[in-house]
């Protein structure tokens, strides 16, 4: 009969241990992501984010220490999958054009959670803080030339605003357009901002 490790039997439960808590950590996670898509920062409060992924609201504020702190954690997790924007200069406009147009409505998804929670100046702030350190800093260093930082933030607000046409307007005119053309005008669009900028476009 071989006889048991006592290092293996002591390591067991430590390692379930820590399995477990990463499971309740991403469920919470993915909870309050929902929670905060679907309501925005202000409509949900910690209580419900718990009831959801199956754990008291005393073990959110354990792994998380607040709402605030899981608000931002939950931006950290959405906002670093640039899904939107490629990291080469060369297909930088006409990924983000084909992005936008084969775009589907998601109930989970960045933008919408930006949308519903913006309205709040704390949430708002984490939402700057995020869009900084994932979008506009990646943009600024592919984009050639003057004024970077102003066209990344143009090249942002461009995408922004045809995700808020398509996902909380739902504008029939883009619903209906041909997706080749649409495709091609965003492009144009991108492009401009792209591009180094020429010596009128400077500042005098």
């Amino acid at each position: 009969m071989t006889r048991s490790d006592p290092l293996t039997e002591t390591a067991d439960p430590p390692v379930r241990h820590r399995r477990n808590a990463a499971a309740t950590r991403e469920a919470i996670l993915r909870s309050a992501l929902v929670a905060f898509t679907r309501a925005g920062y202000d409509g949900v409060g910690v209580r419900e984010i718990a009831q959801a992924a199956g754990v008291t609201a005393m073990l959110v504020n354990r792994y998380f220490g607040s709402k605030e702190k899981l608000f931002a954690e939950v931006v950290e997790v959405t906002f670093s999958d640039r899904t939107l924007i490629a990291d080469d200069i060369t297909t930088l406009s006409r990924f983000a054009a084909a992005s936008l147009v084969a775009a589907e409505p998601r109930s989970v998804d960045g933008f919408l959670l930006m949308v519903r929670s913006v309205a709040n100046p704390r949430a708002a702030e984490i939402l700057r803080a995020g869009i900084e350190r994932h979008f506009q800093r990646h943009l600024v260093a592919l984009l050639p030339g003057a004024q970077a930082g102003e066209r990344a933030a143009l090249f942002l607000a461009v995408l922004a605003g045809v995700r808020l046409m398509q996902q909380v307007l739902n504008s029939p005119a883009l619903a209906t357009a041909d997706e080749a053309a649409l495709s091609r005008r965003l492009e144009a669009m991108f492009q401009l901002l792209v591009e180094p900028p020429t010596e009128q476009d400077q500042p005098r």
